[in-house]
């Protein structure tokens, strides 16, 4: 049975057909983060702590780590900023550094920059996942010498010269050719970790279908553990957590092992809080004196006005639970009692112990 394991000083963290489905963490990651980019800028790592942890308590499993960050205002001052060769790889030393400090949880390397990815992996602690290597020549023979010379896993994407296929053959054939050179390196596919590039289903309607279809081909004929970008499947949609919520439990039961995704439901903004108050108080529908704003939330549905998990980790348990990976549901009781206060199923209105035989 393949089994990819991924590393810190003290924990070790197993990808597999038979384990608990792998959440990577994938909140610190400055693209498209302005403000957390210019924090960084300004060496504050503060963002990068809170993302960090709340992560973990919403149940990441991995922590990706990306330095794909934009210095707008030293790279007027200095064009050396302006080249990500130059920014990345102090960058990520730095980041690496600043999440070890302050948990173990195994580290997912994550970079294009081939010497931001050789920083990382001298700064982590274990056995990080490096992410990533793809079927385009140049990257291969940069990324794979890595791969073996430090003795870690890598994400392999399945994209190649030509660019991302819209033909699930090509991809798995891309996938295929990257495993097989990995094993001209000494690399074995368990440490191989493929992700097959979920599309938009909105921008095709198959997507979904051809994903679910690479991933058994993937397991099946290569023996190798997968991951995706979770959220891509409901790119540009309405609700796109009613569509991940639905992906997520039917991409593991087609045999996918891990999604690199955000665990975290984002909490509630004091802007909507004080909108939703005002709309209440314009309805005179009258509140509780002395309701407090987490209260108040939660009674209209909001969510919550702390960072907890997920609904996507909810789907994620559940699965696990259903696909016998979480043997005797101990993880699904706990996540739940964890969500709910501790006061889990006290109103579920059902039997203990399931139906009643006939005597």
């Amino acid at each position: 049975m393949t089994r990819t394991v991924i590393e810190s000083q003290t924990k070790t963290v197993v990808m597999g057909f038979d384990e608990p489905f792998c959440v990577i963490g994938e909140r610190i990651n400055p693209t498209g983060r302005k403000k957390l980019a210019a924090e960084l800028e300004a060496g504050d790592f503060s963002t990068v702590e809170k993302d960090a942890l709340a992560q973990v308590k919403a149940g990441a499993a991995v922590l990706d780590i990306n330095s794909g960050a934009v210095f707008a205002n030293k790279m007027a001052e200095d064009p050396r900023y302006a080249d990500n060769n130059f920014v990345e790889p102090p960058l990520m030393k730095e980041l690496i550094e600043c999440v070890q400090a302050i948990t173990d949880t195994p580290l997912c390397i994550d970079s294009s920059v081939p010497g931001a990815l050789e920083e990382g992996l001298k700064a982590a602690n274990g056995r990080p996942l490096l992410n990533s290597v793809t079927g385009e020549e140049e990257r291969l023979e940069i990324v794979l010498p890595l791969v073996k010379k430090y003795n870690v896993p890598v994400v392999a994407i399945s994209n190649d010269d030509t660019g991302i296929s819209e033909d699930p053959d090509v991809r798995f054939a891309v996938a295929k050719k990257i495993v097989e050179r990995a094993a001209d390196f000494g690399i074995p596919a368990h440490d191989i970790v493929v992700d097959p590039l979920v599309m938009p289903i909105g921008a095709m309607g198959t997507a979904g279908l051809q994903v679910f279809q690479l991933v058994r081909r993937l397991r099946d004929e290569l023996g190798v553990n997968t991951t995706c970008g979770a959220s891509n499947i409901s790119f540009g949609l309405p609700n796109r957590h009613g569509i991940n919520n639905a992906f997520l439990p039917m991409a593991i039961t087609a045999g996918m092992t891990s999604a690199i995704m955000n665990p975290v439901a984002v909490p509630v903004s004091q802007k909507l809080l004080a909108e939703k108050r005002a709309a209440v108080e314009a309805a005179g529908i009258i509140i509780p004196e002395g309701m407090d704003d987490e209260a108040f939330v939660k009674m209209f549905g909001l969510g919550s006005m702390s960072f907890r998990a997920g609904k996507e980790m909810e789907a994620i348990r559940a699965a696990n639970f259903l696909t016998n990976n979480d043997p005797n549901g101990g993880e699904w009781i706990k996540f739940n009692k964890v969500a709910a206060g501790g006061d889990a199923g006290a109103a579920s209105g059902g039997r203990r112990g399931g139906r009643r035989g006939r005597g």
